[in-house]
């Protein structure tokens, strides 16, 4: 279709075509039962085929190992940021986070609500632009867990790899890097993220629990946010976002087309590599500000040498086909988003969209 856009959106976040094409001629009739399953029961034999088969999928790409369960819920990863110390920080214990950005800050004022919390490590010395050495997490052993977001995407930028927590359960916040590598889940007890960057659209946020997370939960917690009332139901203790899980599921078996994570991780390196060799090769007229070797393949971001110029530079992407090139609202610059569902040749053209804009106002 050569009227799509180049979508760099950060979230709601491009899908991939074939999966937006399959969904249409589904739309209006699911598998010839005369409905769409927009209007299906969520009890229904249909739409429970397509929820358990999504399950399925995930558990298979992603390598989610046995003893393991995956809800779906509602209410963003915002949501979670609450729901996991209301669950897991029991009186005595302390919350342990990384401070690594933005989303990280919000996961820790909501903990603040409910307990003791402690900064195993902090990157906003750095103005966030580096992720903490894991050699600098400096875990309190009365943790009830450690909490990392492996990937922020305001800033842009991402653990390249994980801290060994012994007894203590990791938990992290893969919202917006969730399947762009593979990841060895059995490191952590809990890995949640919110859809509509790498997985579909928003609605639906997917949560992969330990078993052993499950078990004695404070019996004070409201029906819907205690994980195990989601755990025993199959998470259709009420109407789930069908749809959005209904999309998941196709957005699981592109990638799998595609081969798999393996794949998807050298796709998206590549793709990522266009961009940040134009920052690099720029001779300073582009800067990315975040270290090297903290640098996002996921969420690009990158300044000019001052605030008109980027204000020109988004101006003049958006008339030539560019959507979502604005940085966020509370850091400014500029930000490419460069999900799985991103085709390398929208970054292709970004890249060639930068080296043009800098032959003209060098």
């Amino acid at each position: 279709m050569g009227n799509r856009a180049f979508n760099f959106n950060a979230g709601p976040a491009a899908l991939p075509l074939e999966v937006l094409q399959r969904a249409q001629e589904e739309f209006v009739d699911f598998k010839g039962i005369g409905m769409s399953i927009m209007e299906i029961s969520h009890r229904s034999a249909e739409y429970e085929q397509v929820h358990n088969e999504t399950q399925e999928l995930l558990k298979r790409i992603f390598g989610i190992p046995n003893g393991y369960q995956i809800l779906f819920l509602q209410g963003g990863a915002s949501t979670q940021f609450a729901m996991i110390p209301m669950n897991f920080l029991k009186a005595g214990k302390v919350g342990s986070y990384v401070l690594t950005g933005a989303w990280a800050e919000k996961a820790i004022q909501e903990a603040k609500l409910f307990g003791e919390v402690a900064i195993a490590a902090s990157s906003a010395e750095q103005k966030f632009m580096k992720i903490p050495d894991l050699s600098e997490i400096k875990l309190d052993p009365n943790s009830a867990y450690l909490h990392v977001t492996s990937n922020e995407t305001i800033e842009g930028a991402q653990f390249q790899a994980f801290p060994e927590t012994g007894n203590i359960p990791l938990i992290a916040d893969m919202s917006s890097d969730i399947l762009s590598r593979p990841v060895d889940v059995s490191k952590f007890s809990m890995i949640y993220a919110g859809a509509q960057k790498n997985l579909g659209p928003s609605g639906v946020t997917v949560a992969i629990i330990k078993d052993e997370m499950l078990q004695d939960l404070p019996k004070s917690i409201p029906t819907m946010m205690r994980y195990e009332t989601h755990s025993k139901n199959n998470s259709l203790y009420n109407t789930p976002p069908a749809y959005s899980i209904y999309m998941v599921n196709l957005v699981l078996k592109w990638i799998e087309e595609q081969g798999g994570l393996s794949v998807i991780e050298k796709n998206n390196i590549e793709k990522a590599g266009l961009i940040y060799s134009a920052i690099d090769q720029s001779g300073g007229f582009y800067r990315g500000p975040v270290d090297t070797g903290s640098r996002s393949p996921m969420n690009i971001t990158f300044r000019l040498q001052n605030e008109e110029l980027e204000k020109q530079f988004v101006k003049e992407s958006e008339k030539n086909g560019f959507v979502g090139l604005k940085g966020h609202r509370s850091v400014g610059g500029l930000r490419a988003s460069t999900y799985n569902a991103v085709p390398y040749a929208s970054c292709k053209a970004l890249a060639d969209f930068m080296a043009d804009f800098q032959s003209r106002n060098s």
